[in-house]
């Protein structure tokens, strides 16, 4: 997979003070992360020599061990073909400087010094180093006891360059610091922050230090990974934690759970094409690129981009819903809070009367409880809810049943419309056969049913309140001028898999606990339109998802199309990952096919859509979220897919 790269972080066993020893240990981790398709490999801070070795420091002989170490990782990389970031003390000009050396290509690429010293709570690194803050300096590698002669840029401004990838470097503390070069890297182009640091174990470190690292990444829409110390240094004062850990965009992407851990290792697949997308959209961070002047020194190590097995991606299932139960729960209940309040606000200069089509299916279900809580929120009768449900030759028992009773349960007003001799009688004006099911007789009751919502809410001065959601949007699965279209549209940034969990966690409420056995049997009824009879049994016939495809791989397919703009291939070997033990790989690219044809082909419909709020960072309305002329082809993207397998 292309725009993926593969770095280690590492917490090597060290013995302080003891060079040698450490760069045997070094090198076996750094093969070990060659060998799991590691480019880079990242190093806690002064790792080769120690970073507690306190006086140490001022001892030659520990200097030139360094050097000569580092001679000896500079000729593995070579031979590894990977890039190193490697902690050791750096003499020049005489100052001691805490440095991250990067290695590659058989050479010393860079050095970049500590800015910030950590000089409090039992730290005391102003007694040992110098700031190397606003150093730009070029060292000839004769100073490093190097064999070839060449030059080494030195300085906190650098940015290398690695098979696409740009990747900038603090240390420890400047994580910590009021203005970070981490900011200042990213505008200069690094996508990529590498920090070799020295946390101790106290309680609460971890979680200050994960924190940090979130919130730079999330600022800086970057990856940031980090790799601390560990307990093998001494232990006189404190214990080093050991800390590994990485934060893509604010999202979590690895960490080690091992308290004072040491001899430890963590692989992490960083999306590059995730961070390249965030800052081709966000327009913040591009006005800060326009003003910021840094004049950054730029290193190429290597332009060729590996192929990726993403092994170690994070590819969620479902990206619109968060993994943890609690996290989960508590979302949907901020989402229909939302959508409630939107409403209200709605229905505050509209009269405060909403109509809604209630059809016993998972949309409709959604809306009929957000009109509940926003006629709570205005202090209005529920019978200020106009609900019809409108029976016509699709229409199973099951389905019927639930919205009779919900309506009920929920103390609206509720009025049944029959809707079949109306759709008769328009098939007889029409000419159409009434036993031939096709495209015009499901429409005919889509578009009868809008119609007498819009008429019903002219009759009792409200408005409708439309039932499409995300997904459906995405797909064009709507009747254009049916129920594509309403005055006021609560679901339209819900995808379906998102509308599913909504309910779900509703139905556990105490607020609709008169319901809850009602809304249990919703959720686990079939998606459908209910256009076409039911079968013999009065069961439902026409199922969506066997038309359309699994809702769940069409809102995988939204996420990262619209989010991301990711290309049919990447999205189909993400797809892979996420599915691989849930759909084949044909079935896979037949809904991928499915789903750019559909959504290229319906845009007509979305770019005329009702009023709606928009709830998480993918939406379809094209006064704001997305904008597609209606006659864009698809011929490229799925070109592109036809070639997949």
């Amino acid at each position: 997979m292309k725009g993926i790269i593969r770095i280690s972080a590492v917490v090597p066993e060290i013995s302080v003070g003891n060079v040698d020893k450490n760069l045997a240990e070094i090198m076996e981790k750094i093969k070990e992360a060659r060998e799991n398709g590691a480019r880079i490999v990242l190093f806690p801070e002064l790792s080769l020599c120690g970073y507690t070795c306190a006086d140490l420091f001022f001892q030659k002989t520990l200097i030139t061990s360094s050097y000569k170490a580092i001679k000896r990782v500079a000729s593995l990389t070579l031979e590894q073909d990977i890039t190193v970031v490697l902690g050791a003390p750096l003499m020049y000009k005489g100052r001691l400087f805490d440095c991250a050396f990067v290695i590659g290509k058989g050479k010393v690429l860079g050095i970049v010094p500590k800015s910030t010293l950590k000089n409090y709570g039992g730290f005391a690194e102003k007694r040992y180093f110098s700031s190397g803050e606003g150093i730009r300096e070029i060292i000839s590698s004769k100073e490093l006891m190097l064999k070839e002669e060449y030059d080494i840029p030195f300085g906190e401004d650098l940015i290398f360059s690695l098979g696409g990838a740009r990747f900038g470097i603090e240390i420890g503390e400047d994580l910590m610091s009021p203005i970070q070069m981490s900011s200042l890297l990213s505008l200069g182009g690094a996508e990529i922050i590498l920090n070799p640091g020295a946390n101790n174990e106290t309680v609460g470190s971890r979680e200050k230090i994960e924190d940090a690292i979130r919130e730079t990444s999330r600022r800086n829409l970057c990856a940031y990974a980090f790799a601390s110390v560990g307990a093998s240094e001494s232990t006189s004062d404190m214990v080093f934690s050991g800390q590994l850990c990485a934060y893509e965009r604010g999202n979590f992407v690895a960490k080690n759970e091992t308290v004072a851990t040491e001899n430890d290792m963590l692989f992490m697949d960083i999306d590059l094409d995730k961070i390249r997308a965030d800052r081709l959209k966000n327009t913040t961070f591009k006005d800060f690129i326009d003003a910021e002047q840094n004049d950054f020194c730029e290193i190429l190590i290597d332009a060729e981009e590996e192929e990726n097995d993403g092994r170690f991606l994070k590819v969620k299932k479902t990206p619109f819903i968060p993994e943890d139960k609690e996290e989960r729960e508590k979302r949907c209940k901020e989402i229909f809070e939302v959508q409630a309040k939107g409403l209200a606000k709605r229905l505050k200069i509209t009269g405060g009367k909403a109509v809604v089509g209630i059809s016993g299916g998972l949309d409709s279900t959604l809306v009929i409880l957000v009109c509940a809580r926003a006629m709570d929120i205005l202090s209005l009768s529920r019978e200020n809810i106009f609900a019809l449900t409108m029976p016509a030759f699709g229409t199973s028992g099951r389905t019927y049943k639930n919205a009779k009773k919900l309506m009920e349960a929920l103390g609206v007003t509720a009025k049944e419309i029959d809707i079949k001799d109306a759709c008769l009688k328009h098939f007889e004006d029409i000419g159409h056969d009434k036993g031939k099911l096709d495209l015009t007789y499901e429409n005919a009751q889509a578009r009868e049913r809008t119609q007498v919502l819009m008429d019903y809410a002219g009759e009792v001065g409200g408005i409708v309140v439309g039932t499409g959601d995300l997904s459906e949007m995405a797909l064009g699965w709507c009747t254009y001028n049916g129920d594509h279209m309403s005055m006021y549209s609560v679901n339209c940034g819900i995808p379906k898999t998102l509308i599913f969990e909504i309910v779900k966690t509703l139905s556990n409420t105490k607020a609709f606990e008169n319901a809850k056995e009602i809304l249990e049997d919703i959720v686990a009824t079939p998606v459908s339109p209910e256009l076409l009879p039911p079968d013999k049994k009065g069961e439902i016939s026409q199922e969506t998802e066997s038309l359309v495809g699994p809702y769940i791989l069409h809102d995988f397919f939204i996420y990262n199309v619209i989010r991301f703009g990711f290309s049919p291939s990447k999205i189909f070997e993400m797809a892979k990952i996420a599915f691989k033990d849930d759909f084949s790989e044909e079935i896979l690219l037949k809904w991928l096919k499915n789903f750019y044809k559909r959504f290229f082909t319906q845009q007509f419909k979305r770019n005329c859509v009702p009023d709606g709020i928009k709830i998480g960072s993918v939406g379809l309305s094209p006064r704001g979220d997305f904008s597609m002329p209606s006659d864009a082809v698809a011929d490229i993207w799925l070109r592109e897919a036809e070639n997949l397998i």
